[in-house]
């Protein structure tokens, strides 16, 4: 055998290796909430884009849900609006709102449909506003037995799935801006991502939601140990949820709703690790922590 055929070997055994994943995920929908350093490292957004585009031609239904934290806080300060959070949440002023709007719609998604469309006529961008794809009331979090105002912060309360699928069906990649508008008033609200896209994964009958963070996934026992949990359920992971980080606690959450709202399974991965969402996918070992429902485990 030539050297050249030695060296093209391991290409053909990865090729191999996601045989059985293609088989099992071709024709599903997916569910990516695109967020952390991915969303704010060029190396990162260009591997992300790659990997969205060659789960479409590898025969899944992607779609990208976002939001924007870095980016909203960088144009607020350059506005003089002072960012200020409660309950993990930002105090979301109607000034502060028309800024959030221009940045997820007007920068974020157009970069991100940019990017992917480099590699064909693919993304089309849309927000939670376009045909009532995502419709929300205001949310007013319990803090010290009390409801707080938070201004314009919404809870979804229904998803409109149609425009979704009618991008999908036409095999384009839908990116969908968390921003929603209210039955109640009429205003537009700035959504959570990561609850927006364990919302729409759960209204599409979605195979898989993956979110990507900055850490490695979902730890043992965090701060003492850096053990990575890969697996486990709904119920496991319910009982965890008090004493988890607040910064993990919306993407658990997404994780929870989204298993217990039908979709197969729901992964946190590591969004610093080029091509993390190819990794978990198509090969044995996968990284991150996926979370099934109670029945698989069973089973």
């Amino acid at each position: 055998m030539s050297t050249r055929q030695h060296t093209a070997l391991p290409k053909a055994q990865t090729l191999v290796e996601a045989l059985p994943w293609l088989v099992r995920h071709h024709g599903k929908t997916i569910v990516i909430k695109f967020g952390g350093n991915a969303m704010v490292d060029d190396q990162l957004k260009a591997a992300f884009a790659q990997d969205v585009v060659f789960l479409r031609h590898a025969g899944l239904r992607p779609v990208v849900v976002h939001g924007g934290g870095p980016q909203i806080s960088a144009q607020l300060d350059r506005h003089g609006l002072v960012s200020e959070f409660k309950a993990g949440l930002r105090v979301t002023t109607p000034e502060a709102m028309d800024v959030v709007r221009m940045v997820l719609a007007g920068q974020v998604q157009r970069e991100l449909v940019g990017l992917l469309n480099t590699h064909g006529p693919l993304a089309v961008g849309l927000t939670g506003e376009d045909a009532h794809t995502i419709t929300a009331t205001r949310h007013r979090p319990v803090i010290d037995g009390e409801p707080v105002d938070i201004g314009r912060v919404g809870e979804i309360t229904e998803i409109d799935t149609g425009a979704v699928e009618t991008l999908l069906d036409d095999g384009r990649i839908p990116v969908v801006s968390s921003i929603a508008r209210s039955a109640d008033d009429g205003h537009v609200y700035n959504v959570n991502a990561d609850t927006a896209a364990a919302a729409l994964a759960a209204a599409l009958g979605a195979e898989t939601l993956i979110v990507l963070t900055d850490v490695e996934g979902l730890y043992e026992n965090w701060p003492q140990s850096d053990e990575v949990i890969s697996r486990l359920t709904a119920s496991e992971l319910e009982r965890l949820l008090p004493e988890l980080s607040s910064g993990m606690v919306p993407k658990m959450r997404g994780c929870l709703t989204a298993v217990r709202g039908g979709v197969h399974t729901a992964r946190v991965i590591d969004g610093r690790v080029q091509h993390s969402i190819l990794l978990e996918i198509f090969t044995d070992d996968g990284i991150g922590t996926m979370v099934v429902p109670d029945k698989e485990d069973d089973a």
